[in-house]
């Protein structure tokens, strides 16, 4: 069984931290493999003070459902300290926020996809403890698609946003140890960070194969098989197509009213897409997109998880949508999106430009996914210097 850093945390705490105030950025799935939740653990520990909570995007247990419902800080219930909002009216904590503590941890289950926003608020609460001299101590977790392949464009500094705020591929293979470590020393190498690392993880295992409970780390991340399909099927998010939300299944389903789907089975199944199965399956979300509309659509059935590369399927997904609907039924929503006000969704998202304008000029993606490829070998050479685990 894998143990997560925060066991390897309770098995031996650093003795920097005895006596010290502490605050925890963490969420709902920051539990022990006895669900016991961090914050509740942290309270009970004598060897140092839970002083603050910190929160990230969906709240403290999952309760803001979509993107950009923003929540409020408040006191804590029962323990009566701080517990403050880091999506909301502010994202990176303050000096104020800061000020009664002399450490910040942070156990937050990341989902191998960099649009995930819980690492970019890591990366914020890195800066702002490197200014105000604060250690910060990152307890890691697993990446639940570590099998995947590094998969989609590497990002590129132009399309920084709070959906990507490092040149690393939208399916990356990292855990937010690693990439904390790569923030660290790109962007805020004054910062005092430490990384309790877990034991019995590798790369290759799967979420389902660590011995630990899944709990889902946002509302639209019920299963490790939405975690699978999401690298692709989140760019989703910046079309006028539904994908999946308002529904049981948020990312493994995709459709729109002005799908035909049949013809667009039959397309995908003429494409030979390695490793997934389609099946038409028509729904109506009872929120979000489409509300209460008929969507046209399909379920994506990973087959062979060895093969499949969500984001290549996903733009095989969307050429496809493009070629047997009517005459730019499929479009690309416009900003803002995430805090994001210039740059368009999609490529913030996705990258770079890159995706969609071979999309719109119905563009050879061998070549687009050939410029992947040689983006991601770059990176998986760099890699290497921040990797702490065995594939």
């Amino acid at each position: 069984m894998v143990t997560t850093g925060l066991e390897s945390f309770l098995n031996n705490i650093p003795s920097e931290l005895k006596g010290k105030r502490a605050g925890v950025l963490c969420h709902s799935s920051s539990i022990t493999s006895d669900f016991s939740h961090v914050i509740d653990v942290f309270h009970d520990l004598k060897e140092f003070k839970l002083s603050a909570v910190f929160g990230p995007q969906h709240g403290l247990h999952g309760q803001t459902q979509d993107n950009m419902i923003e929540w409020q800080s408040e006191r804590h219930p029962e323990y009566d300290i701080p517990l403050f909002s880091l999506y909301g009216e502010h994202r990176k904590p303050t000096r104020g926020m800061l000020n009664e503590l002399d450490a910040l941890i942070v156990d937050l289950q990341d989902t191998g996809t960099r649009i995930y926003t819980y690492i970019w608020t890591v990366k914020l609460c890195m800066e702002a403890c490197a200014e105000a001299g604060i250690p910060i101590w990152v307890l890691d977790r697993p990446n639940p698609v570590g099998r995947l392949p590094c998969d989609g464009p590497v990002l590129k500094e132009a399309f920084f946003t709070f959906v990507g705020g490092a040149c690393i591929p939208l399916c990356h293979r990292m855990t937010m140890g690693e990439m904390a470590l790569w923030i660290k020393d790109k962007y805020h190498p004054s910062c005092d960070l430490k990384i309790i690392r877990m034991e019995n993880w590798k790369r290759s295992l799967l979420y389902s194969e660590t011995g630990l409970p899944w709990v889902l780390p946002s509302p639209n991340m019920p299963t490790l098989q939405t975690a699978i399909v999401y690298p692709g099927t989140v760019l989703i998010e910046a079309l006028n197509l539904s994908e999946g939300r308002g529904t049981t299944l948020p990312f493994e389903l995709f459709g729109a009213p002005f799908i035909n789907s049949e013809k667009l089975r039959r397309n995908l199944i003429n494409r030979k897409i390695n490793g997934c199965a389609f099946r038409i399956h028509n729904y109506i979300p009872t929120f979000h997109k489409f509300c209460g509309q008929l969507c046209n659509g399909m379920q994506i059935h990973v087959t062979d998880i060895s093969i499949f590369k969500p984001v290549e399927t996903a733009v095989e997904i969307f050429d496809a949508i493009i070629e047997t609907s009517a005459p730019e039924s499929l479009s690309f929503i416009p900003p803002p999106y995430e805090y994001e006000r210039k740059l368009m969704p999609f490529d913030i998202l996705s990258g770079d430009s890159g995706i969609r304008e071979v999309l719109i000029r119905r563009g050879d993606l061998r070549l687009e996914k050939q410029r992947w490829a040689h983006e991601i070998e770059i990176f998986k050479t760099e890699f290497k210097e921040y990797s702490l685990y065995k594939e």
